[in-house]
């Protein structure tokens, strides 16, 4: 029992360094689609690594924290942005278009 009480803390506290990495992170990607009623924006990372690598994952949906302006984006834009996922909800907290 002792045992399972330690990985449970362990999971936890690796769960918390990653949302803790994923808003440090400047990440970049490109708009594949903008909900501005609802402030929802997808988009899909720019893979980084291996040259020739041309797997590029899904577009992953957030949403934008209150008082960012999706106005100025568009579909097909790059953007560099930073992200934190609290309560399971991804958020963009800052994004610069390129």
């Amino acid at each position: 029992m002792k045992i399972a009480t330690i990985i449970l803390a362990g999971t936890a506290a690796l769960a918390i360094i990653g949302s803790a990495a994923l808003a440090q992170q400047a990440l970049t990607g490109m708009v594949t689609k903008i909900d501005r009623i609802n402030g929802i924006i997808a988009i899909q990372q720019t893979q980084s690594g291996t040259t020739g690598a041309n797997t590029g994952g899904a577009a992953e949906e957030y949403k934008a924290q209150g008082g960012l302006s999706l106005d100025a984006l568009h579909a097909g834009d790059r953007v560099t942005f930073s992200a934190t996922e609290p309560g399971g909800i991804k958020t963009i907290t800052k994004f610069q278009k390129q």
